[in-house]
């Protein structure tokens, strides 16, 4: 398949694109299928790319969150 790295790890462009079609309505059961990763794996890439709504009314996703942290941390 195209959309993998080393036959088995998925890069994050591809990910990213699940992601967007769950929350566009997809069912996870039906990505499970259709793309070949196991329904646990789309759930956590839910859980990493989904976009966090911060009080200032802009959006991050855990991922980057973390990423932010880190630096901080670094400064």
């Amino acid at each position: 398949m195209g959309n993998q790295n080393n036959g088995k790890k998925f890069n994050d462009d591809f990910k990213k694109m699940v992601v967007d079609l769950y929350h566009s309505g997809h069912l996870v059961k039906d990505l499970s299928s259709e793309y070949s990763v196991s329904e646990v794996t789309i759930y956590n890439w839910i859980k990493k790319y989904s976009p966090i709504s911060l009080e200032d009314g802009s959006r991050v996703t855990p991922d980057d969150l973390a990423q932010l942290k880190k630096q901080i941390r670094r400064l």
